[in-house]
């Protein structure tokens, strides 16, 4: 862990420091968003319920190995004719195997680029030129939840989905122990956005993550998440929420003119 927070802060000490870069590619989009709930982050029909149906995949460098499942993302494509300077917000909810774009949108979050009126003639390019930056993910009334998936076999292995990850971060690492205990046994990312372990600890149970913030990385404490009788298929609130944000490299940094 030590080594991979001072690679970070190695590579975003060498640009300038911001709190958001935009990138330039271009974007496509499924006709629908079913598409993308049934993606590699594992979120299934819960994505829909992120960002209002406005979901993304993204190519490997975003998905980060599951990591960068759930950020968000401000996206407009440049066609001032067309398209709205503010652009949409997009929920990362997939991973994007063509690298010919950087993201494949859903139908309705590939429309809502487009200026009032005219996002059935967005839709018959297909393909548009974008620009896009990472924002901070807010869940209003919303804390960081883990639901127990179906795969969880009480007392031997527990796997849990995260939902509803604020700010501008990843997990990178997640350990769990019982309630009132030091003893963390850690976990590891299945796949997605789904973690695992094949050592569960007995009783009530807490969690600590692991987040990336500003130049390298902090601890997060969840100090009393399922109770000792968890269930699968339910979700639990978390009782924290993630509102950090972690810095990029780039040159400018982006001014915030996107209105």
């Amino acid at each position: 862990m030590a080594l991979f927070l001072c690679l970070l802060f190695l590579l975003v000490s060498s640009a300038t420091a911001c709190d958001r870069c935009v990138h330039q590619s271009k974007a496509a989009y499924f006709s629908k968003a079913s598409a993308l709930s049934s993606g590699a982050c594992g979120y299934g029909s819960l994505a829909l319920g992120l960002s209002g149906g406005h979901l993304a995949a993204g190519v490997s460098s975003l998905y980060k190995d599951g990591a960068g499942c759930g950020a968000c993302f401000q996206i407009r494509c440049i066609n001032s004719t067309l398209c709205s300077s503010k652009g949409t917000r997009v929920t990362l909810t997939d991973l994007n195997h063509n690298n010919q774009t950087d993201f494949v949108l859903s139908s309705r979050a590939f429309m809502a680029m487009a200026n009032q009126g005219v996002g059935q003639d967005i839709l018959k390019l297909g393909i548009v030129d974008v620009e896009y930056k990472r924002i901070p993910c807010e869940y209003k009334n919303q804390n960081l939840a883990v639901r127990v998936e179906e795969s969880s076999q009480k007392p031997n292995y527990l796997a849990i989905k995260l939902l509803y990850q604020g700010g501008q971060t990843e997990i990178v690492g997640m350990d769990v122990a019982q309630v009132g205990s030091s003893n963390w046994n850690f976990m590891s990312r299945n796949y997605g956005a789904v973690w695992d372990t094949s050592r569960v600890p007995t009783g009530a149970l807490q969690f600590r993550f692991v987040v990336t913030s500003g130049f390298d990385g902090k601890w997060i404490w969840a100090k009393s998440v399922l109770p000792a009788d968890w269930k699968t298929g339910v979700i639990y609130d978390s009782g924290v929420q993630i509102t950090d944000i972690a810095k990029e490299g780039c040159s400018p940094c982006d001014d915030g003119s996107w209105r």
